[in-house]
This record gives C-alpha cells, sequence and structure tokens, in this order.
C-alpha cells in the first residue's frame, strides 16, 4: 500500500481564503518544527531553526523556513545532531525577528507537529519573548500514530516515514526537512481515518479527542458522529 493510494486519490481545489468555518477542519493546518540548543525553553535553551508547511483543503501549498540566532553559541553535540553551525547562526537574524514574522504565517490556523509538546513548548515561549501569540489548538502527530498505526515498530518520525512510504528527501533533523515529513505522515493519517470513517468531517477537535482516548474504542466513537 503506497502512501494509501495518494491520500486515497484525494483532489481538492486549493483556495487560500479560507472561508468561516473551514479553520476547525484538520485539513486547514500549520505543521511545524523546531531546531533548538537543548531540551527546553524552562532551562535557558533557544530555537535555532524553525520550518512550517501550510495545508489548506488537504493541499500543501506554502513553506516558512528561517535559521535564528539565539544569542549564544551552540554545542557540538547539537552541530553534530542537526548539522547547524555556529557561523551559520552567526549571521541568522535574531529569533525575535523570525518570530515574528512566524507568527504572521500562522495567521489563525491550528498547528501540528510530531511530539507537539516538545515544539509548543518552544513555540510559545519564543512567541513570549516578542509578545506574539496564537489563536488556533495544536495536535500531535506522533500521539495520534499511537492510536491509529498499531502495527509499527515504533512512532519516530523516521519509522513511520519508511513504514508508510511516504515522500521524503533523506534528511532529518533539519526543520522544514521533517515539517515537511510531518505534513505529509498528518495527511497519511487523515486519509486513513477518513478510509475508516467516511461519514465523519474531521475536525480538529475530533482529531484530538481520538489522540487521547483508548486505542479500543477509537472507531466505536467515530461511528457514533
Amino acid at each position: 500500500m503506497i502512501y494509501l493510494a495518494k491520500y486515497l486519490a484525494r483532489s481538492v481545489l486549493v483556495n487560500k481564503m479560507l472561508v468561516n468555518g473551514d479553520m476547525a477542519l484538520a485539513h486547514n493546518v500549520v505543521v511545524l518544527d523546531f531546531e533548538t540548543t537543548g531540551l527546553s525553553p524552562d532551562n535557558g535553551d533557544r530555537a535555532i531553526e524553525i520550518g512550517a508547511v501550510k495545508i489548506v483543503n488537504g493541499e500543501m501549498v506554502d513553506t516558512f523556513q528561517s535559521l535564528m540566532n539565539p544569542g549564544k553559541k551552540i554545542n557540538t553535540f547539537i552541530e553534530q545532531y542537526t548539522g547547524i553551525s555556529n557561523a551559520m547562526l552567526r549571521d541568522a537574524p535574531s529569533c525575535q525577528i523570525v518570530m515574528n514574522q512566524f507568527a504572521d504565517f500562522i495567521g489563525d490556523f491550528s498547528l501540528v507537529a510530531h511530539n507537539a509538546s516538545f515544539d509548543k513548548k518552544f513555540l510559545d515561549a519564543e512567541l513570549d519573548y516578542c509578545q506574539r501569540n496564537y489563536k488556533g489548538q495544536f495536535a500531535c502527530s506522533l500521539l495520534l500514530s499511537r492510536r491509529i498505526s498499531l502495527d509499527v515498530p515504533n512512532h519516530k518520525l523516521g519509522t513511520l516515514v519508511a513504514y508508510h512510504q511516504l515522500p521524503t528527501e533523506g534528511l532529518f533533523h533539519r526543520a522544514l526537512a521533517d515539517a515537511t515529513m510531518t505534513a505529509h505522515l498528518w495527511l497519511y493519517q487523515l486519509a486513513l481515518i477518513q478510509q475508516k470513517a467516511p461519514h465523519v468531517e474531521l475536525t480538529f477537535d475530533v482529531i484530538n479527542r481520538l489522540s487521547r482516548m483508548p486505542k479500543a474504542k477509537i472507531y466505536q466513537y467515530l461511528a457514533t458522529l
């Protein structure tokens, strides 16, 4: 089964101007990924790169990517893990400049990330520095995978991309590459759920409920909608 027949051959007209109500749908999201100096902004860690993919009506229509200077040097482990060097960051715009631009990119969209608790913490912290915020909800493709992809060896992004035969350029731990793979994964997940429950309108609220309920109850819940 290669890429679930290209999202079940879903073909929709891409429309960047969303009408009221469409923002509630899970097919209209911004998928993002951060590379950072460490594991937690609570420990003083900062973002060093942001990558994001905007999905409208189930189609990837726009991207955002930028390095950002965190105001301090990164350690050797982070350089080797991400491929981002201190030299690359030296002339990068500040976190404040980039995150102001990214807040504009988000607009009213809801957000998706793989292991979203990590990215949400950094998004909240970096936007707080520049006194910006976002209106949408957050969803996690990793949590959703744990509910609907029960045969995979694990739920790491690279494993899921390989197992589901999703598009990849073979690059990991760079923000836009990871965000793009997560976007493919998210659309695959929505197509898989829609295949099992074609009558259900997949809103962001429905997906977030699925991500938090016991696996055995998911399709029973969908049947009630």
